[in-house]
């Protein structure tokens, strides 16, 4: 370990659509806040960065805005994204004036040029010395502890907030990926729209993510629950509220749901024979926090034949692959994407 090692504290960020979590080397993982930020309208001050400013979410008067400033998986507001990565950043590097950290930053593996080039540039701004890029279903598969650099192929399904990622993976390269900006804020608008359609019922973004927390499945329950819920009357103007069973809420997110079993139909459709089989052999391991959404691995092992197994842990797998890569760059230098000043 050199001086250098010993004055900076490297650092891996899972920067998701929803929740963003960091990795210090040599400690773990130090922070987990959603990626949300609350600023003042008339100047642009940041008034609050992460669980603070979700609370605003859809509460907020007209001074005040709080924003999600990544939308699928990519960064939507460059500017609002530095603040938020500066702030984190801040958070958890304390010789900041010493040495600035080196940091790798997980991407969707369906990102362009000109996004990775946003990723790179808000990191860099906020105060990393170097920035590198790793996919984000090569990072889960780290983080759940798969022998990436193997010839034998691993499929990993991972439903973050903006992107849904399936990958098969093997000899430390993604041999096939699908990328679908599909996933748990969709099942959210899903949710959203289905009452409007149906109860004309006008819930908000956090409501409706609360729904699908509690009572929101893939697949049918072995007991049905339901739950009550409040939003505004559309046709009388009134605050309402109406019960709502885990039946109706299935039936709301069928179409996000389907749309990732079709994507994960059609990397089955790519992959390789010789993987096929190993994938047979291993099953699919299923990450992020859409993996939390119960009977989503019944639903898929329904529809594929083949094992799912959800990860441990399954929303901190991708920081966590960051982080052992962070910990061991020699070993995983080729899963990295250098990002290169242009």
């Amino acid at each position: 370990m050199g001086l250098f090692d010993l004055i900076s504290s490297d650092i891996g960020i899972d920067l998701g659509t929803a929740n963003t979590l960091v990795w210090v080397r040599g400690v773990g993982i130090v922070l987990n806040e959603p990626s949300v930020v609350a600023t003042e309208v008339s100047t642009g001050r940041i008034l609050a960065v992460g669980a603070a400013a979700k609370e605003m979410i859809g509460r907020t008067p007209e001074a005040i805005r709080a924003v999600r400033p990544l939308k699928d998986g990519v960064i939507a507001d460059f500017e609002i994204t530095e603040k938020l990565l500066s702030d984190f950043i801040r958070r958890v590097v304390r010789h900041r004036y010493l040495m600035k950290p080196k940091v790798i930053v997980s991407v969707p593996s369906g990102i362009t040029e000109v996004e990775k080039r946003a990723v790179r540039d808000s990191a860099e701004n906020a105060g990393a010395r170097e920035v590198y890029l790793l996919q984000e279903p090569m990072a889960a598969a780290i983080g759940v502890g798969l022998p990436v650099d193997q010839p034998s192929g691993n499929m990993i399904i991972d439903v973050g907030g903006g992107t849904s990622e399936i990958a098969v993976i093997a000899l430390s390269g993604i041999v096939n990926n699908i990328s679908i900006r599909i996933a748990g804020d969709e099942m959210n608008e899903a949710i959203v729209l289905y009452l409007k359609k149906n109860y004309n019922l006008l819930i908000g973004e956090l409501s409706a993510e609360d729904i699908k927390v509690r009572v929101g499945s893939a697949f049918a329950l072995d007991r049905e629950e339901s739950m009550e819920i409040r939003g505004r009357d559309l046709i009388a103007g009134v605050p309402k509220t109406m019960k709502l069973s885990s039946v109706q809420v299935r039936e709301a997110l069928s179409e996000p749901v389907d749309a990732i079993i079709e994507a994960v139909r059609q990397s089955l459709e790519r992959t390789p024979p010789e993987l096929s089989a190993d994938i047979l052999d291993r099953g699919i391991i299923l990450t992020g926090g859409g993996a939390l959404l119960r009977g989503l691995d019944k639903r898929l092992r329904q529809e594929t034949n083949l094992p799912v197994i959800v990860a441990d842990d399954p929303l901190t797998c991708v920081v966590r692959g960051t982080g052992r890569v962070l910990e061991n760059m020699a070993i995983y230098s080729k899963v990295l994407m250098k990002s290169r000043r242009d």
